[in-house]
């Protein structure tokens, strides 16, 4: 089971959050790729750029965070976070 956490901030505070369950057998890639975009549609968001920040602090936590500079459209929090929580 692999399962991701999405979340929204701003200044601080949790707005609001989604946790993606994904039973497939694509690879974690795959997966991470399809729960981001599962989670931007549920917040109705663009998806984000990876900036190499962002990959870089993923492979390092299987957290990352992406700001206002990720986006194309202009969004109404401070950043979402996605965070894996559970793998296989």
């Amino acid at each position: 089971m692999f399962r991701m956490w999405g979340r929204t901030f701003r200044s601080n505070h949790m707005i609001r959050d989604i946790v993606i369950n994904d039973d497939t057998d694509d690879t974690r890639t795959h997966k991470v790729f399809n729960a981001l975009e599962k989670i931007c549609y549920a917040f109705d968001l663009s998806k984000p750029i990876w900036l190499d920040a962002t990959i870089s602090d993923f492979k390092r936590t299987s957290k990352a965070r992406f700001y206002q500079d990720s986006f194309i459209d202009a969004v109404d929090f401070d950043y979402l976070e996605i965070q894996i929580i559970e793998e296989d």
